[in-house]
C-alpha cells in the first residue's frame, strides 16, 4: 500500500506531498492543472521509462519519493535495502540531462530491479494498461489470476517441466547435430591414444634414458679415465714397474706410523687413522674396477637408448614436452574418448527422458486447460454482471481457448478476451472493437470481480471514467468504492460522481505568476470538498445551489458505501 507520495520538480508540480490512507483517494483538478502528473510520478516508481522532458524547466532534477507498506523483507534486504519504520522508501531521480536513478531502502539500484519490486505494490490503469488488456498474452493473464491459487502453482510446475524438457532437447540436439564432429574427434584420440600404447613410455624414462645415452657415447674416454683412476690406486699391473699406487704408499705409510706410535704412545690415534685410510682406499679401488667392468662396450645398446628416446621424442612434439605430460594427455584424452563413445547412450538417455516429461507435460497442460474453461465461464458471468451496473447491460465477454499446434510454456491453448457492445454483435477481440471508454470499463469490471485476490495492493485508476457520466459515472464511482474495501484505490477524475465516492479527496491547483505556470496538490475536506465537487459539477463553486447539489451527491455516495460495507 502507497503511504506518502512526494514529488518536486516533476513537469508543472514545483513540490508537493500527498498522504495516502487506504480506501479510496480521487485526484481532481481543472484541466491542464498537473493531474497527469501525480500518475506519472507514480508511473516512476513503478519502473516506466523517463526523459529530461519531465523535469521542470529551471531545475537541475526531478525526484518522486514513495513510501510502501507491504514489500517482501527479503527481496529489499537482497537489494541492499532497509525498512523506516516497516515502510519502504522508493525513489526516482531524473537529472535535466535525461539520466535516470532509482532508489529502494537507501540503496541505489537499477531501474529494473525497482520495477520488479513496485510492480507487485501498485498497478496503474491508464491509456496503456487498457492497450495491454488488449493482448492475449494480459487476457491470459487475468483469466489465470481468476482460477486461483491452485491453478498459479499448477502454472508454475507446468512451466519448470517445460524448461526442464526444453534443456535435454537442446542437448539433445546438440549431440545429434555435432555427431560427424564427435566421430571425428574420437577416431584423432584413437590414433594418439594407440601411438602412445605403442610405445608405452614411462614416467621420468626420457631423463634416464638421456643419462645412459650421454655415458655410452664416452664409453672409451671413461674406459681410459677409469684405468688411470685404477692405476694410482692400486699401481700398475706391469711386471716391470715399480709404481705403488696410492694403496702400496698408504701401506709404507703405515708400518712407519706403527713404529712410531710403538715408541711413543701418543702416536696411537696417528696410527688408527692411516689404517681407516687404507680401508677406504681399497674399497674405493674395489668400486672403480666394478664401474669399469660395467663398462663393456655394447653398440647395440646404445643403438636401443638411440632409439627409444627417438621414439619418446616424437612422442613429445605432439603430446608433451615431457613424458610426464604426454601421459597426463593419455590420461585425458582416454576419458574424453570415454564421453564421446557414451553419447549414444547418452542420446538414448535424453530422448526416455524428453518421452516422459512430455507425456507429463501433456497431463498437465490438459488439467490447466479445464481449470482454464471452467474460469473462463465464472469470470464471464462475473463481468457480465459488472458491465450491466455500469450501463453496458448488453455487453457480453466471453475467454476464446484457441488449441496450439504444440504444448507451449503457459498451456496448450491461446486465450483470447472476445467482447460484444450490444444485443446480436458477434463477439469479436476486445482490442478490435472496444472503444476508450468501453476497454476502461471492461477493465474496471474485471478488477472488482478480482478484487478479493488484490488485499493491500494499490490500483491508480486513469481516465478510467473517458467518455462516460451521469447514471453511468455514479455507477463507475460505486464500482471503485466496492475495490477500494479490498485494496488501494488511487483515481485520477474530472467528473464529481465518481469523486464523491472517494474516502479523501486532493486537488491540483494551477498558478500562474508572469510566464512562470506551477502546479500545488492540497487535500480537501468538508465545504472545500463540496465546493470542488460543485466546480466539478459545472456549477459555480461557492453558488448555494451549487453547494447543495455538491453535498447531496456527497452524502448519497458515502451513504451507499456505508450501505453496500
Amino acid at each position: 500500500m502507497l503511504r506518502e507520495l512526494r514529488i518536486r520538480n516533476l513537469g508543472v508540480i514545483t513540490e508537493a506531498t500527498l498522504p495516502f490512507a487506504g480506501g479510496m483517494t480521487a485526484l481532481t483538478g481543472e484541466t491542464g492543472a498537473g493531474k497527469t502528473m501525480v500518475t506519472s510520478g507514480l508511473g516512476l516508481l513503478l519502473g516506466e521509462r523517463a526523459d529530461a522532458g519531465v523535469v521542470r524547466h529551471g531545475a537541475d532534477r526531478a525526484v518522486v519519493e514513495g513510501r510502501f507498506t507491504g514489500a517482501d523483507q527479503a527481496t529489499v534486504e537482497s537489494m541492499g535495502g532497509e525498512f523506516d519504520d516497516d515502510e519502504l522508501l522508493v525513489a526516482r531521480q531524473v537529472s535535466a540531462n535525461g539520466r535516470s536513478r532509482a532508489f529502494i531502502g537507501g540503496a541505489q539500484n537499477t531501474v529494473a530491479a525497482l520495477s520488479a519490486l513496485t510492480g507487485e505494490l501498485a498497478t496503474i490503469h491508464g491509456q496503456s494498461e487498457q492497450l495491454r488488456l488488449g493482448s492475449t498474452e494480459r487476457q491470459r493473464d487475468v483469466l489465470d489470476r481468476s482460477c486461483g491459487e491452485r491453478h498459479i502453482l499448477a502454472l508454475a510446475r507446468h512451466r519448470e517441466l517445460y524448461h526442464r524438457r526444453a534443456a535435454l532437447t537442446a542437448e539433445l540436439d546438440d549431440l545429434v547435430t555435432r555427431s560427424q564432429e564427435r566421430a571425428r574427434e574420437a577416431d584423432l584420440l584413437r590414433l594418439g591414444l594407440d601411438e602412445i600404447a605403442a610405445v608405452d613410455p614411462q614416467p621420468g624414462e626420457d631423463a634416464i634414458l638421456a643419462t645412459e645415452a650421454a655415458r655410452l657415447t664416452s664409453l672409451d674416454e671413461l674406459l681410459t679415465l677409469s684405468e688411470q683412476a685404477s692405476v694410482l690406486l692400486s699401481g700398475s699391473d706391469d711386471p716391470g714397474s715399480d709404481d705403488p699406487g696410492a694403496i702400496g704408499l698408504v701401506g709404507l705409510a703405515r708400518r712407519s706410523i706403527s713404529a712410531l706410535a710403538d715408541l711413543d704412545d701418543t702416536a696411537t690415534g696417528l696410527r688408527g687413522r692411516v689404517v681407516d685410510l687404507g680401508h677406504q682406499l681399497n674399497d674405493l679401488a674395489a668400486d672403480i674396477a666394478s664401474y669399469r667392468a660395467d663398462l663393456d662396450a655394447d653398440p647395440a645398446r646404445l643403438d636401443q637408448v638411440l632409439q627409444r628416446r627417438a621414439d619418446l621424442a616424437g612422442l613429445s612434439r605432439k603430446y608433451g614436452s615431457t613424458i610426464e605430460e604426454v601421459l597426463a594427455w593419455a590420461q585425458q584424452s582416454a576419458q574424453r574418448l570415454g564421453d564421446l563413445e557414451g553419447s549414444d547412450d547418452r542420446i538414448d538417455a535424453l530422448r526416455a527422458g524428453i518421452a516422459e516429461l512430455t507425456a507429463q507435460l501433456d497431463d498437465s497442460a490438459v488439467a490447466i486447460t479445464a481449470q482454464r474453461r471452467e474460469g473462463a465461464d465464472r469470470l464471464a458471468a462475473a463481468v457480465h454482471d459488472e458491465l450491466g451496473a455500469l450501463a453496458m447491460k448488453h455487453a457480453r465477454v466471453q475467454f476464446a481457448l484457441t488449441p496450439l499446434d504444440h504444448v507451449g510454456p503457459h498451456g496448450a491453448e491461446q486465450v483470447q478476451l472476445l467482447f460484444a457492445a450490444n444485443a446480436g454483435s458477434p463477439p469479436a477481440p476486445l482490442a478490435k472493437v472496444a472503444s476508450g471508454g468501453e476497454l476502461s470499463r471492461v477493465r474496471l469490471a474485471i478488477e472488482v470481480v478480482l478484487a478479493g485476490d488484490a488485499s493491500g495492493h494499490t490500483f491508480v485508476f486513469d481516465e478510467v471514467d473517458a467518455g462516460i457520466g451521469g447514471a453511468v459515472a455514479l455507477e463507475v464511482g460505486r464500482r471503485l468504492a466496492r475495490l477500494a474495501q479490498h485494496a488501494q484505490v488511487l483515481v485520477v477524475t474530472h467528473l464529481a460522481q465518481v469523486a464523491a465516492f472517494a474516502d479523501q479527496q486532493f486537488v491540483v491547483h494551477k498558478q500562474s505568476h508572469g510566464d512562470v505556470t506551477s502546479s500545488d496538490v492540497s487535500e480537501v475536506t468538508g465545504t472545500e470538498r463540496e465546493a470542488e465537487l460543485a466546480r466539478m459539477m459545472g456549477g459555480i463553486d461557492h453558488a448555494r445551489s451549487a453547494r447543495q447539489h455538491a453535498r447531496e451527491l456527497l452524502d448519497t455516495a458515502q451513504s451507499s458505501i456505508v450501505a453496500r460495507s
